[in-house]
C-alpha cells in the first residue's frame, strides 16, 4: 500500500529545500573531479603506479554507476529526508576516511564510500524537482540545479590545482568536512519530505543482477581504454555484464513491482532524449580526458594552469544554466538542442587542429565555446524526457537517465583513450619512418598531439548523430497515470 510521506505541497517552502540539496550535490560532484588533477601528487605520496592510482577515479565511477539503478527502489521505499541525510552522512564518513588515510588502500576505501553518496544524491535531487514543480516550470528549476550539476565538476580541477600547489593533498578532504557538517545540520532543520513512499520489498535477485550487469559493463569499458579490447579481462567483463543485463531486463519486464521500471522507455520522447543524452555524453568526455592530456603532457602547462584555462567556460556554463531553463519553459527543447549541438560540432572541429603553438587565450575561447553549446541542451534534454513520464515513474526515470549517462561516459572514455593511443603510435611510426627532424621526445609530443586531434575528430560522428536525432524532438504533454494501465509487465499478461 502507498503511504504519503509528504505534506501539502502548496505549503512547502521550496527554496530552503532546493538550496540544501543543491549544496549537497555541489560538494559531491566537486569531489568527483578533483582526483583528475590530484592523481600525480597522490602517486608520488604513496609511491604507486598510474595503473593503481587510476582506481581512485575508476572505482568511484563503478560504485557510482552501480548504485544509481538502485535509487529507483530507494526513492520509492524511503523519504526525501531519510535518503538525503543518509547520503550526506555517507559522504562525510568517506571524506573523513580519505583525509586521515595513512596509505593508498585506506584512501581508496574513503573514495568508494564517497561514491556511494553521489550515486544516491543526484537522482534524488532530480526527483525532488519533478515532485515540487509542474512540467511547465521544471525547466527553470532544473536550470537552477544545473549550477551544481554543471558548475561543480567544472571548477573542481581549478580549485584542486590551486590547493595542491600550496597545501598538502589532505586539504582536499579536510576542507570539505565543515561544509558537509553545515549541510547536514541545515537538512535536519529545514528539509521536508516531498515525495511518496511505498512499502516495496527489496528484490535481491534484481539487485545482484543490476550490480553485476552495470558493474561489468562499466569496468570492461573503463579497462578497455588502457588494457586494450583484446584483453581477456575486458572481454569477460563486457560479456558477463551484457548477459547479466539481459537477464536483469527480462526480470524487470516480468515483475509486478520492478526494481527499475523499464516501462519508461515506452514513452517516445523519454526514449529519444535518453539516446541523445548518451551520444552527446560521449562527446562531452573529450574535454575531460583529452584536453588535460594535451595541456599538461604535450604543452607542459601545470595542473593549476590547466584548471584556470577551463574556468571561464565553466563559469559561462553555470551562469547560463538558469537562463536556459527559462528558455526551455517558454520554447521547449528542440531548437535549444539543435543550436547547442551545432555550436558543439563547430567548436569540436576546432580541436581537431591542435598544435604545439596555439596560444593560451585561443584555447580558453575554444573551450568556452564548447561549454556555451553544452549549456543550451544538457539540462533541457534530460528535463524534456522526464516531463513526459507520469508521476509514478519519476523515480525510475531519473535513475534510468543517470544510469545510461554513466554507461555512456564509460564508453566515451574507453573509445577516446583507445583512439588516441592507437593513432599516437601510428603517427609516431610515420614520423620516425619519414625521417622528421627533432629529438625523440619532440616526435613523441608531436605524435601525441596528432593522436588527440584524431580522437576529437572521431567524436564529431557522435555529435552529428545527436544533431540528426534532435530534429525528431517534439513537445509533448505529461502522460497520465491511466496510460500505464494498459502497460502491464509481461509477467501479468
Amino acid at each position: 500500500m502507498s503511504t504519503s510521506a509528504t505534506q501539502d505541497r502548496s505549503t512547502i517552502k521550496k527554496i530552503p529545500i532546493l538550496t540544501i540539496m543543491i549544496l549537497g550535490a555541489f560538494f559531491a560532484l566537486f569531489n568527483q573531479t578533483t582526483m583528475t588533477v590530484a592523481l600525480p601528487t597522490l602517486m608520488d605520496a604513496f609511491n604507486i603506479l598510474p595503473s593503481t592510482g587510476q582506481w581512485l577515479t575508476t572505482g568511484y565511477m563503478l560504485v557510482n554507476g552501480v548504485l544509481i539503478p538502485v535509487t529507483g527502489f530507494l526513492m520509492k521505499r524511503f523519504s526525501t529526508r531519510q535518503l538525503f541525510l543518509a547520503s550526506m552522512f555517507i559522504f562525510l564518513t568517506g571524506t573523513i576516511v580519505s583525509a586521515v588515510a595513512p596509505n593508498f588502500s585506506v584512501l581508496l576505501t574513503g573514495r568508494l564510500i564517497q561514491a556511494a553518496s553521489t550515486g544516491i544524491i543526484m537522482p534524488l535531487l532530480m526527483n525532488v524537482v519533478l515532485s515540487l514543480f509542474p512540467p511547465e516550470r521544471r525547466g527553470t528549476a532544473m536550470g537552477t540545479i544545473g549550477l551544481a550539476i554543471i558548475f561543480a565538476p567544472a571548477v573542481g580541477p581549478t580549485i584542486a590545482g590551486y590547493l595542491l600547489d600550496v597545501y598538502p593533498w589532505q586539504v582536499l578532504f579536510y576542507g570539505m568536512i565543515p561544509f558537509v557538517v553545515v549541510i547536514i545540520i541545515s537538512a535536519f532543520i529545514f528539509l521536508k519530505n516531498v515525495s511518496e513512499t511505498t512499502a516495496s520489498k527489496m528484490d535481491f535477485i534484481s539487485l545482484v543482477l543490476s550490480t553485476i550487469g552495470f558493474g561489468g559493463l562499466l569496468y570492461g569499458f573503463s579497462e578497455a581504454g588502457h588494457a586494450g579490447w583484446s584483453n581477456i579481462e575486458v572481454i569477460v567483463s563486457l560479456v558477463v555484464g551484457f548477459v547479466t543485463l539481459v537477464l536483469f531486463t527480462w526480470r524487470q519486464l516480468g515483475s509486478s513491482d520492478p526494481f527499475l521500471d523499464l516501462r519508461a522507455f515506452k514513452y517516445n520522447m523519454f526514449s529519444l532524449t535518453t539516446i541523445i543524452n548518451c551520444t552527446i555524453t560521449v562527446v562531452m568526455y573529450a574535454d575531460m580526458i583529452l584536453l588535460p592530456l594535451y595541456l599538461q603532457n604535450a604543452r607542459g602547462f601545470t595542473a593549476l594552469e590547466s584548471g584556470v584555462l577551463m574556468l571561464p567556460g565553466a563559469l559561462l556554463m553555470g551562469l547560463l544554466s538558469p537562463v536556459v531553463g527559462k528558455l526551455f519553459d517558454r520554447f521547449g527543447v528542440k531548437w535549444l538542442a539543435i543550436i547547442g549541438i551545432i555550436i558543439v560540432i563547430a567548436t569540436t572541429y576546432s580541436f581537431t587542429n591542435l598544435t604545439d603553438s596555439i596560444s593560451y587565450t585561443v584555447l580558453i575561447l575554444m573551450y568556452a565555446g564548447r561549454r556555451l553549446g553544452m549549456a543550451l541542451f544538457l539540462m533541457p534534454l534530460q528535463t524534456a524526457g522526464l516531463n513526459q513520464l507520469p508521476s509514478s515513474l519519476n523515480a525510475h526515470g531519473t535513475a534510468i537517465s543517470n544510469t545510461t549517462r554513466q554507461v555512456a561516459g564509460a564508453i566515451g572514455t574507453s573509445l577516446l583513450v583507445t583512439i588516441m593511443t592507437s593513432r599516437t603510435a601510428t603517427h609516431l611510426g610515420d614520423l620516425m619512418a619519414s625521417g622528421a627532424s627533432g629529438t625523440k621526445e619532440y616526435l613523441k609530443m608531436e605524435a601525441s598531439i596528432q593522436g588527440i586531434n584524431d580522437a576529437y575528430f572521431a567524436m564529431l560522428a557522435f555529435a552529428v548523430v545527436s544533431l540528426i536525432l534532435s530534429f525528431f524532438i517534439k513537445r509533448v504533454e505529461q502522460a497520465s497515470e491511466e496510460s500505464l494501465q494498459g502497460q502491464k509487465p509481461l509477467g501479468q499478461r
